[in-house]
Order: structure tokens, then sequence, then C-alpha cells
């Protein structure tokens, strides 16, 4: 099912049309998301900014974390954990960790990124391999992508019907393009009231996990913060929702439209 992972993917995507002109998120920052499989509620993610070094230089850290909770960890246990370390300026990564427990499928994946050799070393701890990729111009990892596109897209330059791609490396499957579609503005129900937001559509590939290749919904907030709303997939398995459940020092006011 990979929960978290889809989460994270999603918020990556989600949050693509932030504002060059000023940051999109501080240190501090928090996200919590409830996800939801059928009737029950299946697990819980975060994500959060913090502060950190790598090489003397000041970086950002990311950490995501998500597991099932209740009933849901009954049937299938999931404790996920993903961490970036990325450039405050340029919003280029460092490192990128990922371990996960998934039902008993785990991994623990680190990759560390060397602009001068131009090139991304995996190091798959579980499998005791190491793998070496060229990096690309703009290549982000599954965390650092969501922070970097927020900072670097205007709204403006979306067009309906349209799909942005986006160079992507988080795992020994190398380099990929992931892409995704404008479908336009939307008002969503939340616990805090009505929010207004961009709706996308990531074209996924249809398979194992994924039912088709236009499966996923996703709503972002349309304002500066652009934090993901709400999440909805349908799986091989059955449909997933996932919703912001709770949020902590955002840079901007989360805007709620009042009737």
């Amino acid at each position: 099912m990979r929960k978290f992972m889809l989460l994270s993917l999603l918020s990556i995507n989600l949050s693509v049309f932030g504002q060059k002109a000023q940051t999109a998120f501080n240190t501090g920052e928090w996200l919590k998301f409830r996800l939801h499989y059928g009737f029950l509620n299946a697990s819980y993610a975060t994500l959060q900014v913090k502060n950190a070094t790598i090489d003397d230089k000041s970086v950002y850290h990311v950490v995501g974390h998500g597991e099932t909770t209740g009933v849901a960890s009954w049937f299938f246990k999931v404790d996920d954990t993903y961490e970036s370390y990325f450039d405050k300026e340029d919003g280029r990564p460092y490192r990128f960790v990922r371990k996960i427990n998934e039902g008993g499928y785990t991994k623990d994946v680190e990759i560390n990124f060397d602009y001068e050799e131009a090139k991304a070393e995996l190091n798959d701890k579980k499998n005791k391999k190491k793998l070496n990729f060229t990096l690309q111009e703009n290549i982000q990892d599954l965390i650092s992508a969501f922070y970097y596109l927020r900072n670097n897209y205007k709204t403006d330059d979306l067009e309906e019907g349209k799909a942005i791609t986006l160079k992507m490396l988080y795992d020994d499957d190398g380099v990929f393009n992931f892409k995704l579609k404008y479908l336009g503005l939307e008002v969503v129900n939340t616990k805090y009231g009505k929010v207004e937001c961009l709706k996308f559509r990531p074209l996924v590939q249809s398979g194992r996990v994924f039912k088709e290749q236009e499966s996923l919904s996703l709503w972002v907030s349309n304002d500066q913060n652009r934090i993901p709303i709400r999440i909805k997939a349908d799986l091989a398995v059955g449909a997933i929702k996932a919703d912001l459940d709770g949020y902590n020092g955002l840079k901007h006011q989360f805007k709620i439209i009042m009737d």
C-alpha cells in the first residue's frame, strides 16, 4: 500500500506552485495528515521542517513519518520514516534517507548527492549494495521536491489540462520524470472550514499499486502556503483518502472561506 510514500509523493506535486518572490515555509512548519482506508482511520503522517548542518553548511532538515494506528495496524502495519537535507537558498538536496516497514516489506536507503562529481550515491543498507547515478539539472528527492517547488513556481504559470514534469531520484529505480496535470480550482470542505484549492491529477504508472494511470486526485491550498489539503487514490486493493488534520508554524495565513 505504501500509504506514507503515496502521501509524500503527492505532496511534492501538490506544492508545485509557490511564489519565487517570497518563501512559502519556515523552519518549524509542521503538517499532519489523517489517512482513511475504507471506513477505517488507517494511519497518520507528519512532515516537519528543522535545521541541520551538512559539511559545515546550514541546511533544512525535513522529517516525514507515517504509521498505521488502531484496528488498521492489526491488518497491515506501517512504520515509515523519510528524511531530506536540502539547501536553504536553491533547494537542492544533499542527503535523502528512506526507512520503511510496510507489512514486513522493508527498505533502508540513503542517497548522498555530490555536485562537484555530478553524481549521487545510493547506499542500500538492507541489501548491502551501492549504486551511482549521474546528477541531472534540478534533480530532487521525494521530500526536497515538495519544498523546492513551493518556492520556485508561480500559480500564474498553470494552464488547465497541461502537465508539469519534475525529475526525481529516491530509490534504486533511478531518475524518472513525474508528471502532474492541473485540473482547475475547487472548494474543499475541511475540518477548518471551506478552503479554495488547486486541483491536480498525477499521471502515475498503473499496475501493482494503482488501478490506472489517472487514479489519483489531489488538492492544494490556493494561498501562499501551498499545503496539501486532500488526496484521493484508487489503489488495486481499494480506495484511500488523506486529509489535512493538523498544522503549526505556517509562514503565511491559512485562508479559510468565510460564508
